[in-house]
């Protein structure tokens, strides 16, 4: 039971938690086997990029065409924020990777109004997530989509804009306090004439930069953005600023400061993201029962969880991003630059609810109203349309033959619960539904997940 309990935390801190099938072939791995697991799927599919949207017309087309089309955008990036959410429940592609890819898309957090920007955000995000943070970094401070959110298209060296040059070191490598305004000002200088095209590519415009001398960390030189961000991740403040937030996001809130000085000492050594990774997942400590079922699942971890559970299918792009919103957390669409604060501010009184019922109101009522208004429908003010959401069972019926009845509450907890503090089987039983064996697991597995504890 050990062995089960720590796979299943695994499975949700690297991923989005283990679907009926998985969970019935992986429960009774040895750790060692299943984190091999997670990094050889996860370095096999790497290398598969987003499917682009439909096209980038309105990119290329003039102002007032493009102003037209706004909406299409909108749509665009919606189509492919549903196609990441249903990659993250899908047990064919790989959980670590795509979590990989949340977590970065956190840190590195941009909204993106434009449907081919959030494809080459996200797919640069995915070539590097578990490969070298100063690739990774890299490859963001030429994204398009961070350009034009974080306004370097106006940076030139006759009026430099510091905005992308602050929070590329406040938000994103080294941190509050560790640099000066005027560090700012020679960064942003270095940054001027990056830039985008109306194609949406990255494109280094000459005329714009600024080739004087700078003067940035007490070094003096022709710097441009890459000396920047290289001498930025020269500072071991780097690395202990990344992994205290790695730590916060895959292990635990509250932050064991020399856990975390250990991680940033290895990590420092060659900003190595797999390897960090790696080392965290094979580590007793990670598997300690003060870790397991303490951290809150962000709404997207919520969703796409309960969606590769119980076999979720839906073809409604405005209502999963609806839901999203009811929620608290939208792909491509972060509060701000800073991204998701986590923890805590995941529930509130809007939101918990909404939480608890939320695999009753899919199972039960997947043709439901949900009375709120997405960015999609702004200009008609229109309620979100039905979810209409399918669920198949079958998969959790198969995981349970033979299993008699009077276990199956223990069963099914084991699998849908990390902890089990307020599990009462008795209290449970009150309200669970008894009409035959099907009714009852669906009835049993849905009252599990409208647990506290499975928030968790």
């Amino acid at each position: 039971m050990k062995e089960s309990k720590q796979i299943q935390h695994l499975y949700w801190r690297a991923g989005f938690g283990l679907s009926p099938q998985e969970w019935q072939e992986r429960k009774n791995w040895p750790l060692e086997k299943a984190v091999e697991d997670l990094f050889s799927k996860a370095g096999n599919n790497q290398s598969n990029a987003v499917a682009p949207p439909l096209a980038d017309y309105s990119i290329d087309m003039a102002e007032a065409v493009r102003n037209d089309l706004q909406l299409r955008e909108k749509e665009l990036v919606a189509q492919q924020n549903t196609a990441w959410l249903k990659r993250m429940a899908d047990p064919n592609e790989s959980a670590l990777l795509e979590k990989m890819c949340l977590f970065w898309h956190g840190h590195f957090a941009c909204e993106i109004k434009f449907g081919i920007l959030a494809t080459q955000q996200l797919n640069s995000i995915r070539q590097y997530a578990l490969g070298n943070f100063r690739d990774l970094v890299l490859a963001i401070a030429r994204d398009p989509a961070m350009i034009r959110y974080l306004n370097n298209q106006q940076n030139n060296k006759r009026k430099p804009n510091e905005n992308f040059a602050r929070e590329v070191m406040e938000l994103f490598t080294i941190g509050r306090g560790n640099y000066s305004e005027q560090d700012v000002k020679e960064a942003a200088r270095a940054f001027t004439g990056w830039s985008s095209n109306k194609r949406g590519e990255f494109v280094f415009r000459e005329k714009n930069h600024d080739f004087d001398r700078k003067t940035f960390f007490g070094k003096t030189g022709n710097f441009d953005g890459t000396d920047i961000i290289d001498m930025v991740l020269e500072k071991r403040q780097t690395a202990l600023f990344v992994c205290r937030k790695i730590y916060r996001y895959f292990v635990n809130e509250v932050v064991d400061e020399k856990r975390v000085e250990e991680l940033a000492d290895m990590f420092y050594e060659n900003y190595d993201i797999g390897k960090l990774m790696r080392h965290i997942f094979q580590s007793d400590w990670f598997y300690d029962n003060y870790y397991i079922g303490v951290k809150i699942k962000s709404p997207i971890e919520l969703v796409a969880g309960l969606m590769r559970q119980l076999h979720v299918t839906s073809n409604n792009e405005k209502a999963l991003v609806g839901l999203q919103k009811a929620l608290g957390q939208i792909l491509f669409k972060p509060p701000n630059v800073a991204g998701w604060p986590g923890g805590k501010t995941w529930i509130d009184n809007s939101t918990l609810m909404m939480r608890l019922n939320l695999a009753a109101a899919i199972c039960y009522a997947s043709d439901m109203d949900f009375n709120f208004k997405t960015d999609l429908e702004e200009t008609d003010n229109k309620q979100l349309k039905k979810l209409g959401a399918k669920v198949d069972f079958s998969p959790i019926l198969a995981m349970c033959e033979g299993v008699e009845e009077a276990d199956l509450p223990d069963f099914f907890a084991d699998y849908f619960l990390l902890a089990k503090n307020g599990f009462d089987k008795k209290t449970l039983e009150k309200y669970v539904r008894h009409e035959g064996r099907e009714e009852y697991v669906q009835s049993l597995c849905i009252r599990l997940m409208t647990l506290p504890e499975y928030q968790m």
